[in-house]
């Protein structure tokens, strides 16, 4: 399937094009590859948000303690 309407700007068009020579492989192959992960993880996003909502709909939430050493162990992973 083509899709003539597709507009790709142009300095990602000049990477891709470099990107597709470096690696010896399609420009189509770079962009079907890219355009699958991206999908994936836009459904696994939209997924967990709607795991969240049922959640929040049931109230079943964290508790406050839970979210204190939630960003007490992010806080030292940043340090």
């Amino acid at each position: 399937m083509t899709t003539a309407n597709l507009a790709i700007r142009p300095d990602l068009k000049d990477q891709l094009d470099h990107l597709a020579e470096a690696s010896q492989r399609s420009e189509s192959e770079l962009v079907n590859e890219a355009l699958t992960l991206y999908l994936l993880q836009q459904h696994r996003i939209r997924a967990k948000i709607q795991t969240g909502l049922v959640q929040a709909q049931i109230g079943d939430f964290v508790t406050d303690e839970e979210m204190e050493e939630f960003f007490a162990g992010y806080s030292q992973q940043q340090a």
